[in-house]
């Protein structure tokens, strides 16, 4: 397959900006230009319709042009390997003195990659753009197994090299305060003042 870079492909003003692996703010094709005005006024329809814009544009450009109905989960690999090369996403080979450094304190000539919180977001609206578009649920290749492999591969590798944890933080459940909780004000041992005295009726 020919994965060189089309200098006419909307892909070549793609990239997540700033290095970081932030969703909102990295969407791989978020500076790609659109054919027409998006009909929706969100930023996820938006970003959707730009994404498989990009995709269909791919799949023309692969020697031999693919169809939507030949396209496999090792065509979207393919597709995510492309991206690769317009990421700004620093990942330290292992034999780099950074390798596992959050904040590098020199430059270093490892490669430049999409971070992974983009490329799971991408395939997300992927996934969901298939199957708006007439394809099956059972036949979508971005929902393949091999896709799903391969992003938690990246998410890994990039969690080592780069030092950082993509884990979900669990969130504290609130305590709940007790009737019997001294610190609550009620109950306990605290009493509340018995009610003054009713005012005095006027003149």
């Amino acid at each position: 397959m020919d994965l060189s870079a089309n200098p006419d492909s909307p892909l070549s003003g793609g990239g997540n900006g700033g290095g970081s692996s932030s969703i909102g703010s990295n969407s791989i094709t978020s500076s790609l230009s659109v054919g027409g005005a998006p009909q929706s006024p969100s930023r996820y329809e938006a970003q959707k319709r730009r994404d498989w814009n990009t995709f269909g544009q791919y799949l023309r450009n692969h020697r031999p042009p693919l169809s939507l109905a030949q396209c496999s989960g090792a065509h979207v690999l393919e597709f995510l390997r492309y991206l690769d090369q317009f990421g700004k996403t620093k990942v330290h080979a292992a034999a780099c003195p950074f390798f596992g450094h959050p904040s590098p304190p020199a430059p270093c000539p490892c490669p430049l990659r999409q971070a992974w919180g983009s490329l799971d977001a991408l395939v997300g609206r992927l996934r969901a753009a298939y199957e708006e578009n007439g394809g099956s649920p059972e036949s979508n290749p971005f929902a393949a197994r091999a896709v799903r492999l391969y992003l938690r591969e990246v998410r890994e590798h990039q969690a080592r090299a780069r030092g950082v944890s993509y884990e979900k933080k669990k969130r504290k459940k609130p305590q709940q305060l007790t009737l019997g909780d001294s610190s609550s004000g009620f109950g306990g041992n605290h009493h509340q003042p018995p009610p003054g005295p009713p005012p005095a009726a006027g003149c």
